[in-house]
């Protein structure tokens, strides 16, 4: 009993409430020193040394693999992409070695799922032995992608998104391919604990691929890039620290193609980035269900700044993979606009994930127009479970809103578990329909909050 108290006291202690926006800024400026790109040997190695034929037909895969593998047994550099269209396969990424694809370049990706070799990964939240995402690394340390080549996915409603089994996305009786049984297995074997070894998919099972993946890995740098047309998910980094992804652009809109995915890991900077996505633009994660809540890694320490948002589900979003919780996320000076853009900060998690969201400080953001709400709050997203979720200590400070959609603010909360220590400073927002929808918030406070024209003093 006297061990049960001393945990609970602790864990109370930890409890941050921020009461100004000088102290999650100092935060921040703390937290930007010790997130640094890798540095690599002044070396390079052009996959047209290792026979790679840039015509956009030719499969380069054995090129890739032998460029990058001695570049790695030689102590490091850059593996080059020079100019012209790089069919390939999947693309498995060695310590200090940076993948640079040269302006002009392409990096065309194999519509063959015979190109993407059965590995260790996550899909949606589970682990799994699946097929390989387009690039990927395993326990690899100081990795990068740069230059500003173009990464292209090659999906549409022909390959790889139909197997959503979404009709919008090319899916029909009749067509073979649909992810939702072996979903539905997935999910089965996570609740059950399965060894995650032994969740074995791939060919017949139509769980599409995540674009690019770095699973366990350290020091991870993702530059100036384009990316279009993922399968899945795009930039997906797992279970790693230290990742810096700056001057990236991603344009992809199929089925949940999300921008950028970080996933249970720590240390994470995303700087001057653009999306324009198929779902969320960038949504913070940490595992679904029991994968998330026994591996127990949260989301920890992510800056979102001078990054433009354009057509997305969500701009800044956490969750709802977010079973081992999340905790000091910053976003600050980022634009939105479109009127395909559903919201601007989204928190979605639910009772089956459970898991402590804390310390949410969403900054200096403009934004033209949205859909549903500037700051939605779900506790309901998917199914419930007996694992209530936590949020709380959210500060949201100078957000300009021109064109709003239906709320403000809009919120589904437990009674039991209501969303605590809400604070707004200096907001304008205009052109809602109503000025918010809300239930169950606990310690809130409005300071200079404006919702067309008339200042908002409460949630009463």
């Amino acid at each position: 009993m006297l061990l049960a108290i001393f945990a609970c006291v602790a864990s109370q202690a930890q409890q941050t409430t921020w009461t100004s926006a000088q102290q999650p800024l100092k935060e921040i400026e703390q937290l930007k020193k010790v997130i640094v790109a890798p540095t690599f040997k002044k070396k390079d190695y052009s996959i047209a040394d290792f026979g790679a034929i840039g015509d956009g037909r030719t499969k380069n895969t054995g090129a890739f693999k032998k460029a990058i593998e001695a570049c790695n047994k030689q102590g490091g550099g850059r593996v080059i992409v020079p100019k012209g269209i790089y069919l390939t396969g999947a693309i498995y990424l060695k310590s200090n070695v940076n993948l640079h694809i040269s302006e002009g370049a392409t990096v065309l990706f194999s519509r063959d799922s015979a190109d993407y070799p059965m590995v260790f990964t996550r899909w949606e939240g589970m682990e799994c032995i699946n097929f390989s995402p387009f690039i990927y690394a395993y326990k690899e340390e100081n990795i990068a992608i740069t230059g500003k080549g173009l990464l292209d996915g090659n999906a549409d409603n022909d390959h790889w998104w139909y197997w959503c089994g979404a009709r919008k996305y090319g899916w029909h009786e009749g067509r073979p391919g649909e992810q939702k049984p072996a979903r539905a297995i997935l999910h089965q074997q996570m609740a059950q604990e399965m060894d995650p070894n032994k969740r074995v998919f791939g060919d017949g099972h139509f769980l599409r691929p995540n674009f690019v993946q770095p699973y366990l890995c350290k020091n991870v740098w993702i530059a100036d890039v384009k990316l279009i047309n993922s399968p899945m998910w795009n930039l997906n980094p797992v279970l790693c620290e230290n990742v810096l992804i700056e001057g990236v652009k991603v344009v992809s809109h199929g089925p949940n193609n999300d921008g950028c995915d970080p996933e249970a890991s720590k240390n994470v900077w995303i700087r001057n980035c653009y999306f324009d996505t198929g779902d969320d633009c960038i949504a913070i994660k940490s595992g679904r269900d029991e994968d998330g809540r026994n591996i127990g890694r949260p989301a920890e320490n992510h800056i979102i700044e001078n990054c433009e948002m354009k057509d997305g589900h969500g701009g800044v979003v956490i969750g709802s993979e977010i079973a081992g919780g999340a905790k000091n996320i910053y976003a600050l000076n980022n634009v939105m606009d479109s009127p395909n853009l559903d919201r601007a900060l989204r928190i979605k998690t639910s009772s089956s994930r459970g898991g402590i969201i804390e310390n949410v400080f969403f900054y200096n953001t403009e934004v033209g127009q949205y859909k549903e709400a500037a700051v939605r709050f779900n506790m309901f997203y998917e199914k419930p479970g007996k694992h209530f979720p936590t949020i709380r200590n959210i500060w949201v400070e100078n957000l300009q809103v021109k064109g709003g959609g239906k709320y403000a603010v809009l919120s589904t909360a437990y009674e039991s578990s209501p969303v605590t220590d809400f604070t707004m400073v200096n907001c304008k927002i205009d052109g809602v329909k109503e000025a918010f929808k809300v239930d169950y918030l606990k310690n809130v406070s409005l300071k200079n909050v404006i919702v067309n024209g008339k200042e908002l003093k409460s949630f009463d």
